[in-house]
Formats: structure tokens, C-alpha cells, sequence
């Protein structure tokens, strides 16, 4: 099972850069799990000013959809982020909110029975402006809903405010053994 550290907070709050940090300083060699959709030029220049802050040694997975197809189990992970990928499942299910959160929550489910420590990035939609339409407030809904249901699984949960991590939720890791190429390392408490 994953070791989950959830970030989450509003636009521009610090959640990516708080999330980098702390895959970092847990890997050598971490993963970036990325789940944007490309939808317009300025979009395009925000990842790409993401990528350039991440160094070399990070990896970078494309997925928009079907996180856990890719086998992770012994890595460090930073999905980057929920609110994305919510966005993409909310679309290919035409606005469809059940359908777009039994699918999330399954996916989920299979993503984080990997031995893995994840880092995961979100969105605290619920927090600003009440949206203006229909579509708007059915996606609020569903952001809210998978961010808690994420934040039930998770060992740990920040709430980034203005670049300050608050720690909402803390769980004691159980000590486990995770194998790193041919070595088994210890992680955790006993």
C-alpha cells in the first residue's frame, strides 16, 4: 500500500512546490506523474515552466487518465495533480458526475495499492468564489468529494496557505520493507 502525503490549497497556495520539495528529499530519483490535458497555449507555458524548475534526476509520466497502469511500487511519486485529472475523467463521462467519481475512485484504489511513497497535488476548489454555472458547481462537487476521499487514505494532509504547509492529518507510518533494485529498505516506524 502507498505511503500518501496529499497537498492541497488554492491556486498559486505553494502545493507544487511544497510536494517537490519533500519528493526530493525523499529520492534521489523521483517520479513526476504528470495528468494535465494541453487545452490552449498558456497552459502549455505553465508546464513547461514546471518542468524547468524540476531537475534532471525527476522522471516525468504523461497520464491523464489511467494512473495505475504504470508500475510504480518501490518509487517516489508526485502526482501532479488531482484537480486534472478529475477534470479529464469529468469530461470523458460528458459531465457526468457519479459515473466521473466511481470511475476516480476505483482508479484510486488500484493506483494506491502499490508500495510507493506518493506525494499528491490538489486543488481546494470548495474555498473560492461559489462557481457561476451548472457544470461549474457539479465539478466543485466532485473536486470536493474525491479530495476527500483521497485525504481518508492519506497518512498525511497539508493545507498549503499562502506557501505555509499546515498539517491537517497525521498517521503514524507502520514499518514496512520496500525492494530497491536488489536491496530491501525499512520504511517507517516500528
Amino acid at each position: 500500500m502507498a505511503q500518501i502525503t496529499f497537498i492541497t490549497g488554492g491556486q498559486r497556495s505553494g502545493k507544487s512546490s511544497f510536494a517537490q520539495k519533500r519528493a526530493e528529499e525523499n529520492s534521489d530519483a523521483p517520479v513526476y506523474l504528470a495528468t494535465a490535458h494541453i487545452w490552449d497555449e498558456d497552459f502549455h507555458r505553465r508546464v513547461k515552466r514546471h518542468q524547468s524548475d524540476r531537475g534532471e534526476q525527476w522522471q516525468t509520466i504523461e497520464e491523464e487518465i489511467e494512473i495505475s497502469k504504470h508500475d510504480l511500487a518501490g518509487k517516489t511519486v508526485m502526482l501532479d495533480c488531482i484537480t486534472l485529472w478529475l477534470t479529464n475523467i469529468f469530461y470523458r463521462n460528458n459531465n457526468d458526475v457519479d459515473a466521473s467519481l466511481e470511475l476516480a475512485k476505483r482508479e484510486w484504489d488500484r493506483f494506491i495499492k502499490q508500495e510507493m511513497e506518493l506525494f499528491v497535488v490538489s486543488n481546494e476548489l470548495g474555498m473560492g468564489v461559489h462557481p457561476e454555472n451548472e457544470i461549474a458547481r457539479k465539478f466543485a462537487d466532485l473536486q470536493g468529494w474525491m479530495n476527500q476521499y483521497i485525504a481518508k487514505s492519506a497518512n498525511d494532509v497539508f493545507l498549503m496557505v499562502s506557501g505555509i504547509p499546515v498539517q491537517v492529518k497525521r498517521q503514524k507510518a507502520k514499518s514496512r520493507k520496500v525492494k530497491v533494485g536488489r536491496s530491501e529498505l525499512k520504511i517507517g516506524h516500528s
